[in-house]
């Protein structure tokens, strides 16, 4: 939890629902990290967390997990840390080392198994780590349904668990599973569905594509051909991605489809989980459409500065999460192994640039609440360290910086590292094929291709992206602009008149002179210009209706005191009154000061305090815009209101605005805010905590270097120790210390107080005027000569951080 700077530990934290199903309190990120630091030459750390994860960490839990993430996470974990542990000691070191991660990694196998108890074989998608699957009771054994890529994304730890140990039964019941699943395609499209039924097989969701709910199902059965050398894993992949390549692929673009119906699209957006195919692409060897669906990616990222959680086929923001999703780090990884092409490591860089501008706050990294306005999320998950580090690591790393071959293994879907040598393990079963059926070898590809006899001209691959570049950055329909909004439509307008007509909108005058709109989706001119029209009839009618005012988007408090310097960013309601943020290019910038009476509903008593700073409120006891006008005849320049619900959280809660009383709020002219309760503790906190908060209300987070002016950077701190005057200057994040000769430099109302005041810069003037008290050898020349030196350093500086030191 990175924004409260402490660990999440389920139960003891408000549920999020089945995304708290990866918590199984076994210390998931410590376990899910190790072979990251491993891999990253961590050695001693890496020692020191294995310890702790043997001495510390008890799968003996009555709690319910996801069998999926605890199979990939936790069980990947252990197996990955096992595999690192067993390098080290065979080169000399961690020789106490004796299986411990391995036997951890038996014993949850076990621990996993009963889920599989099934007449299909699928297994059910939780399981209770004491009691196994009991019913009921222990909130088991009651699921019908579960996604293809939970059923179908065991293989590789259940066989590289049986391999380590001789074990065959866990590797046996992953390929049961793989099995059923590939008996249940659907035989004419060769494509599988979203969701199945563990007990009929029937699919639930027959839509199909490569993102999520089936994502890594396709991954690993073209990596268990490579793991465990089985050749019917690559003729099954070959056949789906045949599928895949004729359906669902739209280059740049990947569209569900209905698995009867596959000329037919599902639905008119895609989500960020799919930015691995790319990845899998090259493994597969077909390098092209990689290169297309990548860039297509790469310009979204560049667009919302991240990946958003899902975006529309014109390539805006759908689902405005991110939770730190590494596939697309993954995808650029690949296809830099591949090409060589230095273009990856700028991908790269832009990754990583955006990460540390936009998700680094003081405790990690926070995911992103919402990409629009840069607004955080207090939650870091596991997968972060285990592979965004890792991929981003080896991006840029060289031969010399890796102390294993990567060659040697291959990456789970949590980028957890498999020795190939397992493919050489006993196993009882060997390389099967089902009964009376040969290998159709005409559909293998047994190697991949050059990528220098694929494209031998260096400017091919720069040749593939642009069209793709300018695609995206045209992506809005009508000359780059949004889709008319229902605010803005004039009926008189000849120009939203045709973007009506393109959205499948008609619109008929009445004989009293109203208009009415009808929409026929059938009529528009793609599907996307019909999912605009739905959206433009919702909002006509919440217009019309006078109930409420049209939706605002959030906005965001972002903390940009020190030691925060803007990486910390609330998500914030909006009110429906008082100044609009989104139409201020720097928003309102300020120190926090707590109301009195805290819920603002009277008079302020400490109007003084409160006047020219952002007063925070509490919610309750009268009407916001009755605490708006209380705060801005104080003098108030803004306000945040914090919600009194203990526990309300922007997490779970949705987006809440703010009202009017129902009169005329035109005399509002501040802004204020609404936080929730965990959101507005942050908050508190950090006041509390520093005294001094500055924070900033805007529509949407600032990058840190816009938010600190040249004055603003160098700031000037005179105070006096042992005797000897000093000067502190504030430079950017610099601070230097430079001593004063005399004793008499400052103003006679500093003499005596303790010397601490804070003067602005343009009082060096003043200093520089001051008649120095002369001892014999100094002067006011030393003074002179002294900020000379002062401006020939601060120019040093500044070239320093410009060259990014």
């Amino acid at each position: 939890m990175p924004l409260t700077c402490r660990g999440r530990v389920r139960g003891l934290e408000p549920s999020r629902g089945d995304v708290d199903d990866a918590l199984g309190k076994f210390s998931l990120t410590l376990i899910d990290t190790l072979d990251t630091l491993a891999l990253l030459n961590k050695t001693a750390e890496f020692e020191k967390a294995v310890r702790r994860v043997v001495t510390d960490v008890r799968l003996d839990n009555d709690i319910v997990v996801s069998v999926f993430e605890t199979n990939i996470r936790v069980l990947g974990g252990l197996l990955g840390g096992h595999s690192m542990a067993v390098m080290l000691k065979e080169s000399g070191r961690m020789l106490w080392y004796q299986d411990e991660l391995l036997h951890m990694a038996k014993d949850l196998g076990l621990r996993l198994l009963p889920a599989f108890n099934t007449s299909s074989g699928l297994p059910y998608p939780r399981v209770n780590l004491r009691f196994g699957v009991r019913g009921p009771e222990t909130r088991t054994g009651t699921e019908t349904d579960t996604c293809t890529a939970c059923a179908g994304t065991i293989i590789l730890e259940f066989a590289a668990l049986s391999r380590f140990t001789g074990d065959p039964t866990f590797e046996a019941h992953a390929r049961r599973a793989l099995d059923f699943l590939w008996e249940k395609r659907q035989r004419n499209s060769n494509l599988v569905g979203t969701t199945i039924n563990i007990h009929s097989g029937e699919w639930v969701r027959r839509d199909s594509g490569v993102g999520a709910g089936i994502d890594s199902y396709y991954e690993y059965l073209l990596k268990a051909y490579i793991l465990l050398g089985d050749d019917q894993f690559l003729q099954r992949f070959n056949t789906h991605y045949a599928s895949i390549m004729k359906y669902i692929s739209q280059p740049p673009l990947l569209l569900d489809v209905h698995i009867h119906k596959p000329l037919l699209p599902a639905r008119t957006w895609m989500d960020s989980l799919l930015a691995f195919f790319p990845g899998l692409q090259v493994l597969k060897g077909d390098i092209r459409p990689a290169i297309e669906t990548h860039e297509m990616l790469y310009q979204v990222t560049k667009k919302h500065n991240f990946l958003p959680e899902a975006f529309t086929t014109d390539f805006r923001v759908h689902w405005a999460q991110h939770p730190l999703r590494p596939e697309f780090a993954e995808s650029t990884y690949f296809l830099y192994k591949a090409t060589r092409d230095p273009y990856y490591l700028e991908v790269g860089r832009t990754i990583l640039e955006n990460l540390n501008r936009f998700a680094r706050v003081p405790c990690g990294f926070a995911a992103m609440k919402d990409v629009r306005t840069g607004s955080h999320e207090d939650r870091m998950d596991s997968f972060f360290l285990a592979e965004m580090f890792k991929y981003l690591f080896l991006l840029f790393a060289e031969e010399e910086d890796l102390p294993f071959n990567v060659e040697d293994y291959i990456f789970t879907t949590e980028a957890h590292l498999l020795p190939l040598s397992l493919s050489t393990a006993s196993n009882s079963q060997g390389n099967v094929t089902c009964a009376g059926e040969e290998l159709d070898d005409s559909n293998f590809e047994w190697t991949c291709p050059n990528t220098r006899l694929l494209f031998p001209d260096p400017a091919f691959p720069r040749n593939l992206r642009e069209p793709i570049r300018s695609a995206v950055d045209k992506s809005y329909p009508g000359m780059g602009r949004p889709p008319l909004r229902a605010q803005d439509f004039m009926a008189n307008n000849p120009e939203h008149l045709e973007l009506l007509r393109r959205m499948g909108v008609s619109l008929i005058h009445l004989k009293d002179g109203r208009v009415q709109l009808v929409q026929h989706a059938t009529q528009a001119v793609s599907a996307v210009a019909a999912e605009d029209g739905m959206r433009f009839m919702q909002e006509m009618m919440e217009l019309s209706s006078q109930q409420q005012k049209e939706q605002l988007p959030p906005r965001a408090v972002q903390i940009i005191s020190p030691p925060f310097f803007g990486r910390v960013v609330l998500t914030a309601g909006p009110a429906q009154f008082g100044m609009d943020l989104s139409k201020s290019s720097s928003g309102v910038r300020g120190f926090v000061t707590i109301a009195e009476p805290y819920n603002g509903c009277s008079v302020l008593s400490n109007g003084e305090i409160v006047a020219g700073r952002i007063a925070l409120l509490q919610r309750g006891q009268c009407m916001f815009a009755e605490k708006a006008r209380h705060i801005q005849k104080a003098g108030a320049i803004g306000g945040i209101v914090i919600d009194d619900n203990e526990g309300s959280s922007s997490d779970t809660a949705p987006l809440f605005q703010m009202a009017g009383d129902g009169r005329n709020t035109d005399d509002v002219t501040l802004p204020l805010l609404f936080l929730f309760h965990k959101e507005g503790n942050i908050l508190l906190e950090a006041l509390k905590e520093y005294r001094e908060v500055e924070v900033l209300l805007s529509d949407k987070a600032r990058d840190r270097g816009e938010m600190l002016s040249e004055t603003e950077y160098e700031k000037m701190l005179i105070f006096e120790e042992g005797g000897t005057r000093c000067i502190i200057y504030f430079h950017s994040f610099l601070i230097i210390i430079l001593p004063f000769i005399t004793l008499s430099l400052c103003c006679d109302e500093t003499r005596g107080e303790g010397l601490d005041k804070i003067r602005a810069q343009g009082d060096t003037e003043d200093l520089k005027r001051e008649e120095p008290a002369v001892d014999g050898d100094h002067s006011s020349q030393s003074v002179d000569s002294l900020m000379a030196d002062w401006e020939e350093d601060l120019e040093a500086f500044k070239q320093m951080e410009k060259d990014e030191l």
